[in-house]
């Protein structure tokens, strides 16, 4: 395309101008988003929607450059800025309306002023969608590529020797504990299947699936490596050893104790020099320091005694209400993100926003499907959401949780509370509700009443955060 192009760029609640294109639309969306950062002079993330004439004029994630048209309009929507930092961390409050630099604060600055979890000592990656085979040693990688050639000829599988077998079976162990050291069948039946893939000589004739043989040789292989680890002292397989066991479950099948799902730091080591009579100096220092509300210390003693926290709430599983005695620092909303990305490596509300933008359209189908008393109660929400889809996303977000509430037949109170105040002029401000000891409570617990787990932490991403400071 090379004819002139004009589009129109709403900014914000009070704000939009034009978009210029003198040699027509680009060629990607990236280049649109490039060019509107040149000229709006904008210097934060964001992602576009266009408005679509086929839904009403409502606003749509632009996706390609074929739906933009001349004399049209676009929309910009700020996501999570990660060079922001905030002077207070632990309030939440999201101030309406907001300009686009000030939404990309309240949604994700409060994540990531955190210290980084991947410096961890026993830090893992998450486990990948597709397993990556590694290299092999030299001499191995000869004799499959050989194999390989065999195979593709005339279908003659590999004869394994007991050294390569060895081999291959040790570097994909080395492998799979950059991800975990329990891997559940689905997993290693993955990395059976990868293997045989990128070695068709490995193929297992006999079996019904083809590597069924290396899925067994790798469980068992597995096992073996953990034995050398509680050996060498590895936390993460300590704790499952008969000596640590709770009594009346000491066989070596029960309670075993594994990261669940997106647990990345699941039980880390102490940091070197440290100890439990160290790290427990800090955690008393800890309970002096967050009466002063100085935040830099408690943020960096939180980060030291991660690691003690953790192998607390795995082996001891205190109640909550001891668990809150112990360490007050940790039910405030700033470390709550900060504890759920040394476990998880993710952002928690940046990333429950960017999830909730994108199921946003589903859910309002799901408001207006539904009927009876709840239906009714809907109905004043959805008429709220349409005006808020091109007027503010925080106000759309927060009316989508709302609505979320009354559909899961939950009091809306528990998640949002409205302020007004400034004398002389008022601001509509919401936060989540984090003064209900009871929804704090079972968020943590991830729904069990009486044993404190951080399996709920895991979680707080469908549920409200634990107490944090109630003034606004």
């Amino acid at each position: 395309m090379s004819a002139f192009k004009v589009l129109r760029v709403i900014l914000d609640a009070e704000n939009s101008q034009r978009l210029l294109f003198e040699d027509g639309f680009p060629g990607s969306v990236d280049e649109v988003i490039q060019e509107v950062k040149r000229q709006c002079n904008l210097n934060y993330t964001f992602r576009l929607q266009f408005m679509d004439e086929h839904f009403d004029n409502a606003f749509i994630n632009l996706t390609r450059v074929e739906e933009l048209s001349d004399k049209g309009t676009i929309k910009v929507i700020p996501t999570v800025n990660a060079q922001c930092d905030v002077p207070s961390l632990c309030h939440s409050v999201v101030q309406l309306p907001l300009s686009p630099p000030s939404l990309s604060v309240s949604s994700g600055s409060i994540d990531t002023d955190i210290l980084s979890s991947s410096n961890l000592p026993s830090s893992r990656a998450r486990w990948p969608v597709n397993f990556p085979v590694p290299q092999f040693s030299y001499d191995s990688e000869l004799k499959l590529q050989n194999g390989n050639a065999a195979y593709k000829e005339d279908g003659t599988t590999l004869i394994l020797d007991l050294k390569l077998k060895s081999n291959i079976l040790e570097t994909l162990v080395q492998e799979i504990i950059k991800y975990k050291l329990y891997c559940s069948g689905k997993e290693l039946n993955a990395v059976a299947k990868a293997l045989v893939s990128k070695h068709p000589c490995l193929y297992e004739k006999g079996s019904f699936t083809g590597y069924g043989g290396w899925k067994v040789s790798l469980v068992n292989k597995l096992a073996m490596y953990r034995t050398r680890l509680r050996k060498l002292g590895c936390t993460e397989v300590t704790i499952n050893s008969l000596k640590n066991k709770p009594e009346g479950k000491t066989t070596p099948a029960a309670s075993i104790k594994k990261p669940r799902r997106s647990e990345v730091n699941y039980c880390p080591p102490h940091p070197i020099g440290e100890s439990d009579t160290s790290l427990e100096r800090l955690r008393v220092e800890l309970l002096d320091d967050v009466t002063r509300t100085n935040r830099e210390i408690v943020k960096r003693k939180m980060e030291e005694t991660f690691s003690y926290r953790r192998q607390e709430v795995i082996t001891k599983e205190p109640m909550v209400q001891d668990f809150k005695t112990r360490w007050p620092a940790f039910f405030h909303m700033c470390e709550i993100n900060a504890e759920f990305k040394r476990i998880t490596t993710m952002l928690l509300q940046s990333r429950f926003l960017s999830q909730l933008d994108i199921h946003t359209d589903k859910m309002i189908k799901l408001f207006k499907k539904r009927g009876g008393v709840i239906g009714t109660k809907l109905k004043h929400i959805l008429e709220n959401i349409e005006k808020a889809r091109t007027e503010n996303t925080e106000v759309l977000r927060k009316l989508i949780l709302e609505g979320l509430c009354i559909y899961l037949q939950e009091d809306p109170a528990h998640l949002f509370r409205e302020y007004e105040w400034r004398a002389g002029w008022c601001h509509q401000m919401w936060k989540m509700n984090l003064s209900d000891r009871e929804q704090s409570e079972n968020a943590l617990r991830g729904g069990n009443p009486t044993r404190f787990s951080l399996t709920g932490l895991m979680n707080l991403h469908q549920r409200c955060s634990p107490k944090a400071n109630p003034e606004v």
